[in-house]
Protein backbone atom coordinates (compact mmCIF):
# COMPACT_ATOMS: atom_id res chain seq x y z
CA UNK A 1 0.00 0.00 0.00
CA UNK A 2 3.06 2.34 0.76
CA UNK A 3 4.57 1.59 -2.62
CA UNK A 4 1.17 2.37 -4.05
CA UNK A 5 1.32 5.59 -2.42
CA UNK A 6 4.70 6.75 -3.05
CA UNK A 7 3.71 6.09 -6.89
CA UNK A 8 0.34 7.99 -6.47
CA UNK A 9 2.78 11.20 -5.27
CA UNK A 10 5.80 10.55 -8.13
CA UNK A 11 2.77 10.65 -10.59
CA UNK A 12 0.70 13.42 -9.53
CA UNK A 13 -2.02 11.04 -9.27
CA UNK A 14 -3.21 13.51 -6.37
CA UNK A 15 -2.55 16.80 -7.55
CA UNK A 16 -2.84 18.58 -3.94
CA UNK A 17 -1.54 15.63 -2.11
CA UNK A 18 1.90 15.70 -4.09
CA UNK A 19 2.00 19.62 -4.50
CA UNK A 20 2.26 19.82 -0.51
CA UNK A 21 4.57 17.16 -0.44
CA UNK A 22 6.77 18.44 -3.27
CA UNK A 23 6.35 22.17 -1.98
CA UNK A 24 7.29 21.10 1.34
CA UNK A 25 10.59 19.27 0.48
CA UNK A 26 11.38 22.09 -1.62
CA UNK A 27 10.89 24.38 0.99
CA UNK A 28 13.05 22.27 3.53
CA UNK A 29 15.73 22.04 1.14
CA UNK A 30 16.11 25.71 0.34
CA UNK A 31 16.01 27.13 3.78
CA UNK A 32 19.49 24.55 3.88
CA UNK A 33 20.60 27.43 2.25
CA UNK A 34 20.09 29.71 4.67
CA UNK A 35 19.59 27.60 8.47
CA UNK A 36 21.54 24.83 9.95
CA UNK A 37 19.84 21.35 9.90
CA UNK A 38 18.86 21.67 13.17
CA UNK A 39 17.13 24.64 12.85
CA UNK A 40 15.29 23.76 9.83
CA UNK A 41 14.17 20.68 11.20
CA UNK A 42 13.41 21.72 14.74
CA UNK A 43 11.33 24.53 12.79
CA UNK A 44 9.22 22.29 11.10
CA UNK A 45 8.00 19.84 13.49
CA UNK A 46 7.22 23.44 15.35
CA UNK A 47 5.15 24.36 12.77
CA UNK A 48 3.34 20.42 12.19
CA UNK A 49 2.56 20.01 16.06
CA UNK A 50 1.27 23.60 16.39
CA UNK A 51 -0.88 22.91 12.85
CA UNK A 52 -2.17 19.47 14.81
CA UNK A 53 -2.62 20.85 18.25
CA UNK A 54 -4.67 23.78 16.34
CA UNK A 55 -6.70 21.36 14.89
CA UNK A 56 -7.41 18.95 17.22
CA UNK A 57 -8.38 21.62 20.01
CA UNK A 58 -10.90 22.85 17.32
CA UNK A 59 -12.27 19.33 16.68
CA UNK A 60 -12.60 19.02 20.50
CA UNK A 61 -14.59 22.65 21.13
CA UNK A 62 -16.72 21.58 18.09
CA UNK A 63 -17.78 18.19 20.20
CA UNK A 64 -17.46 20.36 23.46
CA UNK A 65 -20.87 22.44 21.88
CA UNK A 66 -22.13 19.53 20.23
CA UNK A 67 -21.34 19.97 16.64
CA UNK A 68 -19.15 17.38 16.28
CA UNK A 69 -18.78 13.64 16.74
CA UNK A 70 -15.99 13.87 18.77
CA UNK A 71 -13.60 11.68 16.16
CA UNK A 72 -10.82 12.70 16.12
CA UNK A 73 -9.13 14.55 12.79
CA UNK A 74 -6.22 12.42 12.59
CA UNK A 75 -8.24 8.92 14.00
CA UNK A 76 -7.45 7.27 10.28
CA UNK A 77 -3.33 7.93 10.22
CA UNK A 78 -3.57 7.11 14.05
CA UNK A 79 -4.85 3.52 13.45
CA UNK A 80 -1.94 2.56 10.10
CA UNK A 81 -0.71 -0.22 11.53
CA UNK A 82 3.21 0.52 10.83
CA UNK A 83 4.42 -2.15 12.90
CA UNK A 84 6.63 -5.54 11.45
CA UNK A 85 5.66 -8.97 12.53
CA UNK A 86 8.52 -10.90 13.88
CA UNK A 87 8.70 -13.20 10.51
CA UNK A 88 8.89 -9.95 8.44
CA UNK A 89 11.17 -7.86 10.44
CA UNK A 90 13.60 -10.82 9.72
CA UNK A 91 13.43 -11.01 6.29
CA UNK A 92 13.59 -7.12 6.01
CA UNK A 93 16.86 -7.43 8.48
CA UNK A 94 18.04 -10.41 6.30
CA UNK A 95 17.64 -8.64 3.08
CA UNK A 96 19.64 -5.70 4.81
CA UNK A 97 22.71 -7.71 5.82
CA UNK A 98 22.78 -9.12 2.15
CA UNK A 99 23.06 -5.70 0.39
CA UNK A 100 25.21 -4.36 2.80
CA UNK A 101 27.87 -7.93 1.91
CA UNK A 102 27.17 -7.42 -1.62
CA UNK A 103 27.88 -3.70 -1.17
CA UNK A 104 30.86 -4.18 0.53
CA UNK A 105 31.87 -6.80 -1.53
CA UNK A 106 31.43 -4.98 -4.77
CA UNK A 107 33.86 -2.13 -3.26
CA UNK A 108 36.36 -4.52 -2.02
CA UNK A 109 36.41 -5.56 -5.77
CA UNK A 110 36.49 -1.93 -7.15
CA UNK A 111 39.18 -0.72 -4.99
CA UNK A 112 41.40 -3.50 -4.53
CA UNK A 113 41.07 -3.99 -8.45
CA UNK A 114 39.69 -7.02 -8.77
CA UNK A 115 38.62 -6.31 -12.17
CA UNK A 116 40.93 -4.22 -14.33
CA UNK A 117 38.08 -2.55 -16.37
CA UNK A 118 35.25 -1.87 -13.56
CA UNK A 119 38.15 -0.05 -11.00
CA UNK A 120 39.03 2.39 -14.11
CA UNK A 121 35.47 2.57 -14.96
CA UNK A 122 35.60 3.79 -11.45
CA UNK A 123 38.04 5.86 -11.76
CA UNK A 124 36.68 8.42 -14.66
CA UNK A 125 32.92 8.36 -12.77
CA UNK A 126 35.00 9.75 -9.76
CA UNK A 127 37.07 12.05 -11.63
CA UNK A 128 33.85 13.37 -13.13
CA UNK A 129 32.36 13.67 -9.91
CA UNK A 130 34.81 15.84 -8.35
CA UNK A 131 33.78 18.33 -10.95
CA UNK A 132 30.17 18.03 -10.48
CA UNK A 133 31.90 19.08 -6.51
CA UNK A 134 33.54 22.12 -7.76
CA UNK A 135 30.22 23.30 -9.43
CA UNK A 136 27.69 22.40 -7.00
CA UNK A 137 27.68 20.73 -3.38
CA UNK A 138 25.78 17.44 -2.23
CA UNK A 139 22.27 20.02 -1.32
CA UNK A 140 22.12 20.98 -4.93
CA UNK A 141 22.48 17.89 -6.44
CA UNK A 142 19.45 16.72 -3.80
CA UNK A 143 17.60 20.00 -4.86
CA UNK A 144 18.34 18.63 -8.53
CA UNK A 145 17.04 14.85 -7.37
CA UNK A 146 14.21 15.75 -5.58
CA UNK A 147 13.00 18.01 -9.02
CA UNK A 148 13.86 14.93 -11.20
CA UNK A 149 11.77 12.62 -9.12
CA UNK A 150 8.77 14.42 -9.37
CA UNK A 151 8.93 15.59 -13.35
CA UNK A 152 10.49 12.66 -15.03
CA UNK A 153 8.70 9.67 -14.71
CA UNK A 154 5.66 11.58 -15.53
CA UNK A 155 7.71 12.97 -18.27
CA UNK A 156 8.62 9.35 -19.50
CA UNK A 157 4.94 7.98 -19.22
CA UNK A 158 3.59 10.57 -21.30
CA UNK A 159 6.77 10.62 -24.27
CA UNK A 160 7.51 6.42 -23.46
CA UNK A 161 7.58 5.55 -26.96
CA UNK A 162 10.10 8.72 -27.48
CA UNK A 163 12.91 8.06 -24.53
CA UNK A 164 12.51 4.08 -24.89
CA UNK A 165 14.34 4.95 -28.79
CA UNK A 166 16.55 7.50 -27.91
CA UNK A 167 17.57 4.96 -24.61
CA UNK A 168 18.02 2.65 -26.56
CA UNK A 169 20.17 3.96 -29.15
CA UNK A 170 22.80 5.38 -26.55
CA UNK A 171 22.82 1.73 -24.73
CA UNK A 172 23.78 0.11 -28.32
CA UNK A 173 26.33 3.41 -28.36
CA UNK A 174 27.61 2.61 -25.09
CA UNK A 175 27.87 -1.82 -25.64
CA UNK A 176 29.57 -1.04 -29.08
CA UNK A 177 32.12 1.17 -27.08
CA UNK A 178 32.56 -1.41 -24.34
CA UNK A 179 32.80 -4.21 -26.82
CA UNK A 180 35.88 -2.39 -28.79
CA UNK A 181 37.31 -1.64 -24.98
CA UNK A 182 37.15 -5.10 -24.26
CA UNK A 183 38.77 -6.11 -27.16
CA UNK A 184 41.56 -3.38 -26.55
CA UNK A 185 42.06 -4.54 -23.38
CA UNK A 186 42.44 -8.26 -24.79
CA UNK A 187 44.73 -7.83 -27.36
CA UNK A 188 42.07 -9.45 -29.87
CA UNK A 189 41.19 -8.35 -32.72
CA UNK A 190 37.99 -7.20 -34.61
CA UNK A 191 34.97 -9.84 -33.76
CA UNK A 192 32.65 -10.87 -36.92
CA UNK A 193 29.60 -8.78 -37.68
CA UNK A 194 26.68 -11.54 -36.41
CA UNK A 195 23.94 -9.39 -37.82
CA UNK A 196 22.16 -10.83 -41.00
CA UNK A 197 23.79 -9.86 -44.22
CA UNK A 198 26.64 -8.86 -41.97
CA UNK A 199 30.64 -9.14 -42.50
CA UNK A 200 31.67 -12.75 -42.61
CA UNK A 201 35.06 -13.36 -40.22
CA UNK A 202 38.07 -13.96 -43.21
CA UNK A 203 39.11 -17.65 -43.70
CA UNK A 204 43.01 -18.25 -43.68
Amino acid sequence: MANINVMDLIYWKDTERTGMVFTGLMVGLLSLFQLSIITVISTISLGALCFTVSVSLYYKILHVLNMGDGVPPFKAYLDLDISFSGELADQYTQKVIVAVVSAANSLKNLFLVGNLFDSLKLLALMYLVTFLGDLCNGLTVLIIGVIALFSLPLVYRQHQAKVDGFVAGIQANVDNAKDILHRIAQGGGPTPDTTPGGAKPKTQ
